[in-house]
């Protein structure tokens, strides 16, 4: 059984996957409480599939790119429970699985462009279903485009992307499906941040002469 989830937007995203479906779900969309949400998250799937943590045989995890605190909570709790029970961990690029929803099937070219605060969006390209361009973070405006663009950049800033598709965030049934049918690269479960934090450690202090 492939536990999936992902917290690198406002959404917590959890389900399981065995033989081919979703079995088991949970969703939230209460913003900024990832640490609070994702435990209780898996617990309620695991309970929705009828099973418990010893049927998980492998876990994935969206890495992103989004935000330092929401990414941080996803991979520390999938690395500690592949730890802890001794499955493998994957990592998939958060873009992909909201490229990979049903609403964005038999488009030839779009792209996906999340929030990533600032004024500034997570980009990629796809055509053909493969990813051909980014992820990168840019200025809306630098990235416009007339194509059909999802994620939750696009609602916000309609002006650089008028052809929205409403599909906003990603969504861990998808995210097991995509892992689990390989579609795109598996990487390994460490944080895709593409910016510089914010908080950086001191230079060496200047001598005193």
């Amino acid at each position: 059984m492939l536990l999936g989830f992902d917290t690198a937007t406002p959404r917590v995203t959890v389900a399981l996957w065995a033989d081919g479906r979703v079995v088991g779900r949970s969703d939230s969309d209460q913003a900024m409480r990832h640490g609070e949400l994702l435990g209780p998250g898996i617990a309620a799937a695991l309970a929705d599939a009828g099973a418990t943590r010893t049927d998980i045989t492998e876990i994935a995890v969206g890495v992103g790119p989004g935000p330092f605190t929401g990414l941080r909570v996803g991979l520390v709790t999938a690395r500690t429970l592949g730890w802890t029970l001794g499955v493998p961990v994957h990592g998939i690029c958060t873009l992909d699985v909201i490229a990979a929803a049903d609403e964005l099937a038999g488009l030839s070219e779009f792209a996906v462009a999340s929030d990533a605060r600032r004024k500034e969006v997570y980009f990629a390209r796809y055509r053909d279903g493969r990813r051909v361009a980014g992820p990168f973070v840019e200025k809306p405006e630098a990235v416009a485009t007339d194509i059909a663009v999802a994620g939750q950049g696009a609602a916000l800033y309609p002006d650089a992307f008028p052809h929205a598709i409403e599909v906003g965030f990603p969504d861990a049934g998808v995210l097991c499906r995509v892992v689990a049918e390989r579609r795109y690269e598996l990487l390994p479960p460490e944080p895709l941040y593409l910016r510089r934090p914010d908080a950086v450690a001191p230079g060496q202090p200047k001598r005193v002469s």
